[in-house]
């Protein structure tokens, strides 16, 4: 069960969506160091996946029937931490110790120190075949917990990633949901620049794959995306959601240098203005 509640209202995802990004900022300027850009694309998509679609117990992080979510991009933490705390896995007051010594969020998630992480991530390329692997022993123990995995543009890079793809389509593993953060930047620049992977609707539907294309910042339009993944029968399901590189905040949006690189004390102020004035 979902102890939060299923929530369809756009409006209340639109402000956990808001209060989520203020979360990571904290985060990560508290820390000093952490990827900013590639945890606030993904916001929208994580909060609607986890507060409208999935079904968990955050006091039984292991129930058999939850549903699974994999962060295959596993530099976008802050996110994964900031949702896990808003969904009950624990405190609120242990984000402030992100990336310290000895402290369960880790700079990438691991699965062994924090409640709530499904799987330790943080080598591009390898969430989908992990996913693949919780799908196919589901259906074979006829469970019906459904697996999402939140995966980077930049990472479809990954040779891996085609193989992880072929097999899903062969397995049919309907009960599988991938969103692609399609935000067109990566450390080193331009997607498209350092390896291009257009036309990637054209190739997850070539490999076999029921593939949406949406707004990522649009809830509505999330919503809508995950609602068709689940009742598509026979084949896995990518939404390739658009997004943009530190959305939010309007001095880090579409800037590569903030893939990497945590605001400042100033720049937190500043940010939470601008997100609560939304």
């Amino acid at each position: 069960m979902n102890l939060t509640g299923q929530i369809t209202d756009v409006n209340k995802l639109d402000n956990i969506a808001r209060e989520v990004r203020i979360d990571i900022l904290k985060m990560l300027t508290s820390a000093g160091s952490g990827h900013t850009g590639g945890s606030l694309s993904a916001t929208d998509i994580a909060v609607a996946i986890y507060f409208s679609k999935m079904r968990f117990n955050p006091h039984d992080p292991l129930w058999n029937e939850r549903d699974r979510f994999i962060m295959s991009k596993g530099h976008a933490a802050p996110l994964l931490y900031a949702v896990l705390a808003k969904a009950g896995y624990f405190s609120k007051d242990i984000l402030d110790d992100l990336r310290k010594i000895e402290s369960p969020l880790q700079g990438h998630p691991c699965c062994k120190s924090l409640a709530g992480v499904e799987v330790s991530t943080g080598s591009l390329g390898q969430g989908l075949s992990v996913s693949n692997g919780m799908a196919l022993g589901l259906k074979l123990d006829k469970n019906p917990a459904r697996i999402y995995c939140i995966m980077g543009d930049g990472e479809v890079q990954e040779g891996q990633v085609w193989e992880a793809a072929m097999t899903s389509a062969h397995y049919h593993l309907d009960n599988l949901c991938a969103v692609i953060d399609r935000n067109g930047l990566q450390i080193d620049g331009p997607v498209e620049k350092v390896m291009g992977i257009e036309p990637l609707t054209d190739k997850w539907a070539a490999f076999g794959w029921h593939v949406i294309n949406i707004d990522g910042h649009d809830i509505k339009a999330i919503l809508g995306a995950l609602n068709e993944a689940e009742k598509t029968r026979g084949k896995p399901t990518m939404i390739i959601a658009n997004t943009v590189k530190g959305k939010g905040v309007s001095f880090f949006e579409g800037k590569v240098e903030y893939h990497g690189t945590t605001p400042s004390v100033e720049q937190l102020d500043k940010a939470i203005k601008e997100i609560n004035n939304v």
